[in-house]
């Protein structure tokens, strides 16, 4: 869907991206991780050309995007700031229907649209006929994601999405970013700093430094076969977290309970060890009854998923 074909960008006698090169597939998300200034937000602003790269080429469905007129492209391609961007004087119904109404779509339509994005987000209708300052900082991340979503573009880039909310509020929008069908339909390019939310949100990881690509890869990937100390050292302050988030109960699966014959309620086995424990903890469930990939199904308690989990760590130190 997206190539980036040995990208650079100078400012001045800084090199902000040096030939940096990677390909996302259709409906994939592709976080950019790494630290302040390593160049994650140029090479984002380079895709929809609000900076146009020195040199290295970028194509969009195998098209150069040198080729079209970059308000054209940028119509096509969603995109969510980090400040959100919300024009004060503007009712939300205002600031979603920016830019079909720049695309002369008909007023029912807009509405009809608009309204049915508030409902996939969870904004209350009454939400339109209010202004950004009158909304919560979650609310106003909800607003800017419909205003980036409501022509449905195949495309969505995302600055930092969720850095200016707190880490409460935070959680819950990330958890709703997962499940919501409207995204997985898109194919996604995030920018991040957050180490937790990239592994949280990503299908797969492309870690920045200076200006370079340094490893691409799933998260797994990265957390198990990094490709130098640098990759190590990103990720070693947070790594058993990181670890609960991408071990999932499939993985452990050998080292659980003998299957048993249940014909109620069961969850997949795709769950993360994370999202386990917290079924565990926050609904005040003794046990798990698991469904896994092959069909059989275990039950499992906290003590059982902890053991599991341990003994997967220790098989993964050994390889």
């Amino acid at each position: 869907m997206i190539e980036l074909k040995e990208i650079s960008k100078k400012f001045g006698d800084t090199h902000a991206v040096k030939q940096v090169s990677f390909s996302v597939a259709r409906e994939e998300t592709l976080v950019l991780l790494g630290a302040s200034g390593c160049g994650k937000t140029t090479t984002l602003k380079m895709i929809n050309r609000l900076i146009e790269p020195d040199a290295g080429q970028i194509l969009i469905n195998k098209e150069d995007i040198t080729a079209q007129d970059p308000d054209v492209l940028r119509k096509g391609i969603g995109y969510v700031m980090q400040n959100i961007g919300l024009f004060p004087h503007y009712t939300i119904a205002g600031n979603i229907a920016l830019v079909p109404e720049l695309l002369r779509w008909d007023k029912a339509k807009i509405k009809s649209r608009t309204q049915e994005l508030i409902k996939k987000l969870h904004l209350p209708e009454s939400t339109l006929n209010m202004y950004p300052h009158e909304l919560s900082g979650g609310q106003q991340q909800r607003v800017g994601l419909a205003r980036a979503l409501i022509t449905d573009p195949p495309v969505l880039l995302m600055d930092e999405p969720f850095g200016a909310l707190d880490n409460v509020t935070r959680t819950s929008i990330q958890k709703e970013f997962k499940a919501l069908e409207e995204l997985k339909r898109k194919t996604i390019v995030m920018v991040t700093h957050d180490v937790l939310e990239a592994f949280e949100l990503a299908d797969r990881i492309c870690l920045m430094d200076k200006g370079e690509v340094v490893q691409i890869g799933t998260p797994k990937a990265l957390l198990y076969h990094p490709i130098n100390d640098v990759v190590k050292n990103f990720l070693a302050g947070q790594r058993l977290v990181l670890e609960f988030k991408v071990i999932n109960i499939q993985d452990i699966w050998d080292y659980l309970s003998e299957e048993i014959v249940y014909h109620g309620e069961t969850v997949t086995a795709d769950l993360s060890i994370w999202e386990a424990m917290e079924l565990l903890q926050n609904k005040g469930r003794s046990e798990l009854v698991v469904l896994g990939a092959d069909k059989t199904i275990k039950s499992i308690n906290f003590e059982q998923l902890t053991r599991g989990f341990n003994q997967y760590q220790n098989v993964k130190q050994d390889e």
